[in-house]
């Protein structure tokens, strides 16, 4: 059984091969039980054990982590690993490192909702968020549309600024531009990702023009969200997962809460856009949104691919 380390998987990962990989995956057959979370102990904090069972024609996978919030150093709090099986006969073939996958894999799925749902036309992008997955957001997108221009916004400008100087030099025909008005940047903004840990909506539905699609990214609960209402109201929307969106998806759960939106106001889940049967982008002037939570079978392909061109090279 192969051992892919965190290396490995940056060295054999790219994009849009990944993209590639994603949406020939979504659109075929695959299943995909419920993901296991289990807290270790609910009497001392919240570490926790998760299990994301997924398999296809070609492989068995789970992903598994550990997630212990109060670590200290050396120890990190998120350790996480993806275990990889041959789908005819069950051989174990490898352990791939899970944290770069997942970032991989998170930042492949917006690339693929951008392929499917902006404009083609579309030359700027916003990403709110400079945290770990913002690079792996930025190539993704470049990677399936011809951007002019990418402005970065956080919290902290700073940090802005270094998440265009870790990307700009692979770019040299893209201008890069470190925003503090988030509001004047979503007006110009073609495309708008989010991708941050905020619990109050940092888009407005006001901010955005028509035509512009939208990613959303960051937050994983019932009650939070990236964005108001007033833009789940104005746009198609879209999801990674139903299951999921009804679960975790404060972007979608609050305005049904509010009586502003219903369960059958998601046009199609990512399943559905991938294989053909799904109504996509009709027109230059619509608004579209997608909510992504993830999902094991993301997991799967990325780790899979890695598996693949790992052995590829080594021959």
């Amino acid at each position: 059984m192969k051992v892919i380390s965190a290396e490995e998987v940056h060295a054999s990962l790219s994009y849009p091969q990944l993209i590639d990989s994603l949406q020939e995956a979504y659109g075929g057959s695959y299943s995909m039980p419920p993901r296991q979370v289990f807290l270790l102990d609910e009497n001392k904090g919240n570490d926790a054990f998760a299990v994301l069972p997924s398999w296809n024609e070609e492989l068995i996978g789970v992903k598994a982590f550990t997630y212990f919030p109060g670590a200290e150093e050396p120890y990190k709090s998120l350790y996480s690993k993806v275990l990889l099986f041959n789908r005819d006969h069950g051989e174990p073939l490898a352990l791939v490192d899970g944290t770069t996958v997942t970032f991989w894999r998170t930042a492949g799925i917006s690339g693929l909702a951008t392929r499917l749902l902006s404009r083609e036309d579309s030359e700027t992008m916003l990403l709110l968020g400079t945290g770990n997955l913002a690079s792996y957001i930025i190539k993704a997108n470049l990677s399936v549309r011809s951007l002019k221009k990418v402005m970065v916004w956080g919290r902290n400008l700073e940090k802005a600024k270094s998440v265009i100087e870790s990307v700009s030099v692979e770019y040299p025909d893209v201008q890069f531009e470190a925003i503090e008005d988030r509001e004047a940047a979503c007006a110009e903004a073609d495309i708008v990702v989010a991708a941050t840990a905020s619990h109050e909506p940092v888009v407005l539905g006001e901010w955005i023009k028509p035509g512009t699609h939208t990613d959303f990214i960051g937050n994983h609960h019932a009650d939070k969200r990236e964005c108001d209402t007033e833009l789940i109201k104005k746009a198609k929307v879209y999801a990674d997962s139903r299951v999921n969106a009804f679960k975790e998806a404060g972007e979608i759960l609050v305005p049904i809460s509010e009586g502003s939106f219903t369960e059958e106001g998601i046009v199609a889940e990512l399943s559905e856009m991938c294989n053909g049967e799904a109504i996509l982008r009709e027109n230059a002037e619509e608004i579209t949104l997608f909510k992504s939570i993830g999902m094991a079978m993301s997991d799967l392909v990325g780790a899979g691919l890695a598996y693949n061109n790992v052995i590829k090279n080594s021959d």
